[in-house]
């Protein structure tokens, strides 16, 4: 019976927060996509307080997978996207940018990159390029639970990239001697801090701009460039995707961009017009990523304050 109570109190608990996030969504003018990155989590609540002074209406901002955030977007339960990336999302942009046309772009965009890092004590001790991931030698000092194999971090569960990084962990070859984890990037970037303090190796997926890079010695492992023929990535509706897919080379230059639905560009105008004059630098996402993983603070609060901070920045974005 005890069970049974706590169950029900659960229940109750979970639908009447599911029916204030509805009602919330329900009574603001516009919904922001966020997603469970930093830089973006920054933005989607810079935008938010950045429309709230400029135009008036209230944006409810709700953290959201970027596959759910594109379906809302084309169904009209999404309005804006802070930071959708390229190439990771070139299947879904394909989809819903180019072949429906429901969901638009904006021309700006922040350059980025993604590929393999070490923690200074693995490229010491010889991980310096994607190669020697392939060397289980070499990957045995990346063991952290003793079974003799090393682990390495591809990115959290929800990321495109994560599925994309073990495509190109399967086509290098180092998924066979290497265990290949998925976790939150708070989760990560912990084990990263402990990894560097104490001087352990450490190999794991990563991406600029972000802190890191500013907060520790990181080295990029070295990898063949880019070459468009040898990445044959299948969609990711398919459901042996990954086994299917190839991508045997350095990923091809990134960058993200806002993207909004070509329907709110419609009804609002004026705000798609301020959407494409936003020019956040790569310098300002690696500060948002510090600001919110290092010094904890609040999504809303950082965005606040950076409005406030770049009052005349913001009221450019929103002439005509």
């Amino acid at each position: 019976m005890a069970t049974r109570v706590a169950c029900s109190g659960l229940f109750s608990s979970v639908f009447a927060a599911t029916l204030a996030m509805s009602s919330a969504a329900f009574s603001a003018d516009l919904v922001i996509a966020m997603p469970n990155w930093p830089s973006g989590q920054a933005t989607a609540n810079i935008l938010k307080v950045s429309i709230g002074k400029e135009f008036g209406l209230d944006a409810d901002v709700q953290e959201m997978g970027t596959l759910l955030a594109f379906n809302g977007l084309e169904k009209g339960t999404v309005d804006i996207h802070p930071e959708v990336w390229q190439p990771n999302l070139e299947d879904v942009i394909k989809r819903f940018v180019t072949e429906k046309g429901v969901v638009v772009l904006a021309k700006r965009g922040v350059p980025a990159w993604q590929g393999i890092c070490a923690s200074p004590a693995a490229a010491e001790k010889g991980l310096k390029t994607i190669a020697d991931l392939s060397d289980p030698e070499k990957t045995k000092i990346l063991d952290t639970d003793g079974d003799g194999k090393g682990e390495m971090w591809l990115g959290a569960p929800t990321w495109s990239s994560t599925g994309i990084e073990r495509v190109r962990a399967n086509t290098y070859g180092y998924a066979k001697n290497l265990t290949l984890v998925e976790s939150e990037e708070e989760v990560a970037m912990a084990g990263l801090d402990i990894a560097i303090a104490t001087n352990q190796p450490l190999v794991f997926a990563c991406y600029a701009p972000h802190f890191i890079f500013d907060l520790h010695k990181i080295v990029r492992l070295a990898e063949p460039a880019h070459d468009a023929s040898k990445w044959k990535l299948v969609g990711p509706n398919d459901p042996l995707w990954i086994t299917k897919s190839l991508a045997s080379t350095a990923w091809d230059t990134a960058n993200f961009r806002i993207g909004y639905a070509a329907a709110f560009e419609k009804k609002h105008p004026d705000i798609a017009a301020f959407l494409e004059k936003v020019d956040l630098s790569p310098e300002e996402a690696t500060a948002m990523s510090y600001a919110l993983e290092v010094e904890h603070i609040p999504p809303l609060d950082y965005a606040t304050k950076w409005v406030a901070d770049n009052a005349k920045r913001v009221d450019g974005w929103a002439k005509k």
